[in-house]
């Protein structure tokens, strides 16, 4: 990066980094987003819990220097932290959330990790950081090597040297790092952990800026859609192939690797035990980090598959036609914007500025509505009630049969229970009808209002039940009723 006086002056104007290390408010906003969101690694917070929290800071704040230092409410900060002029924190919505939440941007976690570091070191390691060089520079230097011999040829050597440290390792001589490197590298290594994790969100927003760009290539094409596909999905994927998306595919398959897990586990075990490292007080979750990037990447490979996902919706037929018109306005918008930009928007230079249909005030006088009218009473006539029928049978008052749906649901969920599916006369033959026509038709209902219950038109059941006739004498034999009606089946859901 050229630091020009040109290039450090946009900087010191847009960048959020140093809008922040610049604020008045710095010491309150860099210390609340590090506690809240480094220090435990946490991706995404919701706005309720996080507004919670900077009320809890604001409060012993005020307490402590007084009422009138941070006259605001929590929830005023974070949306004035999330707004494009500071750009602090990223607020959204999640898909099916309509809580908003808030995350830190990348700029915000690049000040945070340059304030971390202005911290006084025990001491400053410069061993482990160039063999760290001298490693890498032999690892582009042989994975570029094309002429086998060469290849060949450093492998030997790397065998020769591996032979001849295990010959002096047999014979007792075993080279071991003292104290003063086992700190260096450790220092360095928690470095590294430490920027890894601060990486990933630097990850995800590169991921959301790739999938922007493709965005503004759709809604801006103006050829026909068949060639806009054919660019777009020739491609392979516009966000996994990048730069950016190779990368962090490799490290995640090293990643989810579970050898390489249970070794890194192993290692990093041993290492904490050592005496020398043990001696630095290193933090607890440096324990666990490899988790933590577990954690942080599974968050940024959802990121990208919601993007992808996004993407092909915004290339559906509906969404692509609703895209293109809304940047036909925002085209005719920008045009009279620009035809403006120059000229005051007042009556006495440019009278013509703005036209609104209608301006003119609606007049309703109180005499043009109507008298109140009061409404119509209804006058009931009196008429003698007549005396009815003695002789009626009132027991067919009290004969209504009463079909209990919940036994039959019952009924239902046992047969299936034992197999995945049954039709209606199988549990008719199980278990007949009791109640005659009502009950099955309750049975019916139940087969509509079920998803997974399936009728067969083309296949017919005869379904048969009893009729008792109170009038028959005891010895005549039951009238059956029987009813035809398409399979209905009864699927286990």
């Amino acid at each position: 990066m050229n630091l020009d006086y040109t290039t450090l002056e946009m900087q010191r104007r847009q960048h959020p980094a140093w809008r922040l290390l610049a604020a008045d408010s710095a010491p309150l906003v860099a210390s609340f987003l590090h506690r809240v969101f480094v220090v435990p690694n946490v991706r995404v917070m919701a706005q309720s819990n996080l507004v919670e929290s900077l009320e809890d800071t604001l409060y012993g704040l005020r307490e402590q220097l007084g009422a009138q230092v941070f006259p605001k409410s929590a929830q005023e900060y974070l949306n004035d932290w999330a707004a494009n002029d500071k750009g602090w924190l990223r607020k959204f919505y999640p898909a099916g959330s309509d809580e908003p939440h808030f995350d830190l941007t990348p700029p915000t976690e690049r000040a945070l990790a340059w304030l971390g570091s202005l911290s006084d070191r025990s001491f400053v390691g410069t061993e482990s950081r160039l063999l760290t060089l001298f490693g890498l520079l032999k690892q582009m230097s042989e994975g570029s090597e094309t002429n086998p011999q060469t290849r060949i040829a450093e492998l030997h050597k790397k065998r020769d040297a591996i032979d001849a440290e295990i010959a002096r390792v047999v014979e007792g001589d075993m080279a071991l790092l003292d104290d003063t490197a086992l700190k260096d590298r450790f220092q360095q290594f928690t470095g590294l952990a430490r920027e890894l994790l601060a990486d990933f969100r630097e990850v995800e927003h590169n991921f959301r800026a790739l999938d922007r760009k493709v965005r503004e290539r759709i809604a801006l094409w103006d050829g026909a859609k068949g060639a806009l596909l054919q660019e777009i999905m020739g491609e392979r994927d516009a966000i996994s192939d990048s730069d950016q998306g190779k990368s962090f595919r490799a490290f995640w398959d090293f990643l989810m690797s579970q050898s390489r897990q249970e070794e890194f586990t192993q290692l990093l075990e041993r290492v904490l035990e050592l005496p020398p490292v043990s001696a630095l007080a290193p933090d607890k979750r440096l324990k666990r980090v490899h988790y933590d990037w577990l954690e942080a990447g599974e968050y940024a490979q959802r990121t990208v598959a919601q993007l992808s996902q996004q993407l092909r919706r915004f290339l559906d037929d509906k969404a692509w036609l609703e895209n293109r018109r809304i940047m036909d306005i925002l085209r005719g918008i920008e045009g009279k914007a620009l035809a403006l930009r120059d000229v005051a928007p007042t009556v006495l230079r440019n009278p013509d500025f703005m036209q609104i249909d209608e301006i003119g005030a609606g007049v309703e006088l109180p005499l043009e509505r109507p008298l109140y009218q009061p409404p119509l009473h209804t006058v009931l006539t009196s008429v003698a009630l007549q005396a009815g029928d003695e002789d009626v049978d009132a027991a067919a008052l009290f004969s209504q049969v009463r079909v209990d749906k919940a036994a039959l649901s019952a009924h239902i969920a046992k047969s299936l229970q034992t197999q995945a599916q049954v039709t209606l006369a199988e549990l008719l033959q199980s278990r007949p009808l009791q109640q005659g026509l009502g009950e099955l038709v309750a049975y019916l209902q139940l087969a509509s209002e079920s998803p997974a219950s399936v009728v067969i038109e083309t296949t017919q059941d005869t379904v048969a039940w009893q009729v008792s006739d109170d009038s028959q004498p005891m010895q005549a034999a039951p009238t059956m009723r029987r009813a035809t009606l398409p399979r209905v089946i009864f699927v286990r859901s």
